[in-house]
């Protein structure tokens, strides 16, 4: 099958051609023709099958037959994305696509001016894609005007309920009008996710290209058991020994906080390995630096929180390391998703504390997949006393949680994921006029783009258990 046969027009394809795409992947070819035939549609697929080509493709076709224009201050096509980097991501593939086809594209989400937004919507989009929070920021200023929406589409949608956006999400919904055509796409299917879609969709197409809560089938899977004291000793070694064999290209290791992100990359720091972080508490221009550093390839390790499994679409990664398991085990398998992109293989090592082997049950029972237990490395011992004697952590870093524990978050069970971790919102208060932001009743407060609510935590054990070595 080839994208001519999906019944897509001159101009898209002469888009596919500038990027040297031939054939469709799976839920390319299984969404196009319903989408194009106006229908709502309900996709199952995890990142990396090619899911934002599958909904932009046949809308902008849609969107340029109909001869129409966008009205000022408002857009034809909302795209909603859980994160500042992902909506980016589809904004420029928006742009690709449609280059020959005419149609106006622009992005709105915290860490911007909202100035900029006003400039941008003022003369009315074609394809605006937003995250919700500065959305509703935008409709509530009457800088935007959602009638006119003709396609709406909520990209990672179980993301977006596990970052708290439910409610932005409702009130978005209330602005658009009721004849329209909606997308839903999400790469698993729990309970709340049928539940909403079944309140925003009408007779959809249902499609789906894999199992929800699968991994990548091409993605090794490995665990170590390890203790948490020792696990920056063997993230060390095993970075190290990777590089001397030069068998790891990009690594993406993945934290559940923020600030344990930056412990993480201080200390390999001090090791002499260079890592960069990305989290919610870095401003736009510090995220987009350490992604860019990281896709050219300057820098070969990235450390990040949660908020980066959706938000990271760069070829190349070799490895993913989960220095913490996640207490959502959905969070896994979008972890994972990072590598073995473009038709590559991928590696998946896990370090497992004792205070962690529920996580790692929950992951094996969801994912249906036994993960390979590895030999702890010799020199780790070694390793342990050499890093004991880097400088000592800030007094920030080093104070116990205000629950007296040194562990893991409870694990939740809800799908609504952890709480000490990514945000409810996408905003943040920033005083002065044509500011960033603005206060809200009662003092809340929402960071921009999804940051963390982890306070100073990092989420480390203290705990002395012994690992367990060779099997």
């Amino acid at each position: 099958m080839t994208f001519e046969t999906l019944g897509l027009s001159q101009s898209i394809l002469q888009g596919l051609a500038s990027k040297n795409y031939t054939e469709p992947t799976p839920i390319q070819s299984q969404a196009i023709p319903p989408v194009l035939a106006g229908k709502d549609l309900l996709g199952i697929a995890q990142t990396g099958t090619g899911k934002t080509a599958a909904f932009i493709l046949p809308s902008i076709d849609r969107l340029a037959a109909s001869k129409t224009h966008a009205r000022p201050r408002c857009c034809r096509m909302l795209v909603l994305a859980p994160t500042r980097e992902l909506a980016g991501q589809i904004a420029q593939s928006a742009r690709d696509y449609g280059r020959f086809a005419n149609v106006k594209v622009a992005t709105v989400f915290g860490g911007t001016s909202i100035a900029r937004n006003r400039q941008d919507v003022a003369r009315g989009v074609d394809i605006l894609i937003a995250t919700p929070g500065r959305l509703v920021d935008l409709c509530e200023q009457r800088i935007l005007d959602l009638s006119q929406v003709e396609i709406l589409v909520l990209d990672e949608a179980d993301q977006m309920l596990d970052l708290g956006f439910i409610h932005d999400l409702r009130t978005i919904v209330r602005l658009l009008p009721k004849e329209r055509q909606t997308l839903f796409f999400s790469a698993t299917m729990p309970k709340a996710i049928l539940e909403l879609a079944s309140r925003y969709l009408v007779d959809p197409v249902q499609v789906s290209v894999a199992p929800a809560a699968t991994t990548a089938e091409r993605v090794s899977q490995s665990v170590y058991f390890i203790g948490q004291s020792e696990k920056q000793a063997l993230l060390t070694l095993v970075l190290r020994e990777g590089s001397a064999a030069k068998t790891m290209d990009r690594v993406l290791v993945f934290t559940r906080t923020k600030h344990g992100a930056d412990r993480v990359v201080r200390k390999l720091g001090q090791s002499g390995i260079a890592a960069v972080a990305i989290h919610g508490n870095k401003s736009q221009p510090q995220r987009e630096k350490a992604l860019a550093e990281f896709k050219q390839g300057r820098t070969r390790v990235l450390v990040a929180t949660d908020i980066a499994a959706r938000g990271i679409d760069v070829t190349g990664v070799s490895h993913v390391i989960n220095f913490e398991l996640p207490n959502v085990p959905e969070q896994y398998v979008h972890r994972i998703g990072r590598t073995a992109r473009a038709g590559r293989d991928g590696i998946a090592l896990s370090f497992c504390a004792q205070d962690e082997r529920e996580y790692l049950r929950d992951i094996q029972r969801l994912t249906k997949v036994t993960l390979d237990q590895v030999t702890l490395p010799g020199g780790l011992r070694a390793e342990v006393e050499q890093i004991a004697k880097q400088p000592a952590e800030p007094e920030r870093e080093r104070q116990q949680p205000r629950n007296g524990r040194g562990g893991p978050p409870p694990r939740r069970t809800d799908g609504r994921g952890d709480n000490r971790g990514e945000p409810r919102g996408d905003r943040r208060r920033q005083p002065g006029p044509g500011g960033q932001g603005r206060n809200r009743p009662g003092g809340s407060q929402r960071s921009a783009g999804g940051g963390d609510r982890s306070g100073s935590r990092d989420g480390a054990s203290r705990s002395n258990w012994t690992p367990v070595t060779a099997v």
